[in-house]
């Protein structure tokens, strides 16, 4: 009879717990829904061909809108041009230093050299933005005499790059390491197999970093307001100063007679940060089998 008390009082504290964690889980979910369902909605309204093509518009221009009940005229694209530009340019130069390291922290991972650079790799990931934008203006927009797209695109840089390399560390930590005796006892030197063989089977691992890493600062606006500054132009010059989408969505913020420009511009960023999450996850899962 206690027996089967005992299993009664077992099954009902599982349901309990269960349906507690249920509980718990759809209260965390309802905010995150609540913002996603408050910018849909606002947002998909706004887009149209000239609002990915078009500049920011004037604060007279969006007045004048606003007075005669019209739609605001222009769009981001010189949001969106100088994002893809300076996203690029610190892409193409943190992929290989982030995935070097990362390859130096794996195979070395008992050095005291290593140790340093692995803590000093957790230290920068765990940096405020705002204090990286500071320091970036000192480094680079100071010497430069001006901001810059380059200054936009280095704070995006020493972002990206703690994630670029623990993702590539942890990636070629995993691989068997029976890969890399085969390679060197078919007579290939260990710059080779590491090129040649661990890579290329890693390389699943590190793109997904790579993308993670992109999709974490695309959203960044207090170094990009320490470094870019924005414009409303669209422009190509790396040695001015350039829009980015998180600039142009605080800019609107700040004017009133742009403000409805917010929920459009918010909106694209969700669906580019989705879009490169999905496509991360999909290669994790097409690597891990």
């Amino acid at each position: 009879m206690g027996h089967v008390t005992s299993l009664k009082r077992r099954r009902l504290t599982n349901h309990l717990v269960f349906w507690g964690i249920c509980l718990f889980a759809g209260l965390t979910a309802v905010p995150l829904l609540a913002i996603l369902g408050e910018v849909l909605f606002r947002g998909w309204q706004q887009f149209s061909w000239e609002f990915f093509t078009e500049p920011t518009p004037t604060a007279y221009k969006a007045m004048k809108a606003v007075a005669a009940g019209e739609t605001i005229p222009g769009g981001i694209a010189n949001g969106i041009i100088g994002t893809l530009l300076m996203l690029g340019m610190a892409t193409v130069v943190a992929v290989p230093i982030g995935i070097l390291c990362g390859i130096y922290l794996a195979e070395n991972r008992e050095k005291r050299f290593a140790a340093i650079v692995s803590y000093l790799t957790d230290l920068l990931q765990g940096t405020p933005s705002v204090i990286i934008g500071i320091i970036t203006y000192i480094w680079v927009v100071v010497p430069m005499k001006g901001y810059s797209a380059i200054a936009g695109s280095v704070a995006l840089f020493i972002m990206m790059l703690p994630l670029i390399i623990r993702s590539t560390e942890e990636t070629m930590k995993i691989l068997p390491a029976s890969l890399k005796e085969a390679g060197l006892a078919l007579g290939g030197n260990y710059a080779r197999v590491v090129l040649k063989v661990q890579l290329p089977a890693a390389f699943g691992g590190i793109f997904t970093g790579v993308l993670l890493a992109i999709s974490r600062v695309i959203g960044e606006t207090a170094p990009l307001m320490f470094t870019a500054l924005g414009c409303s132009l669209i422009r190509w010059d790396v040695d001015k100063p350039i829009a980015a989408v998180p600039l142009l969505i605080w800019e609107f913020f700040n004017d009133p007679n742009l403000q409805e420009l917010i929920w459009g511009a918010s909106l694209f960023l969700l669906v580019f940060v989705l879009l490169l999450n999905i496509t991360a996850k999909t290669l994790a899962k097409k690597w891990k089998s």
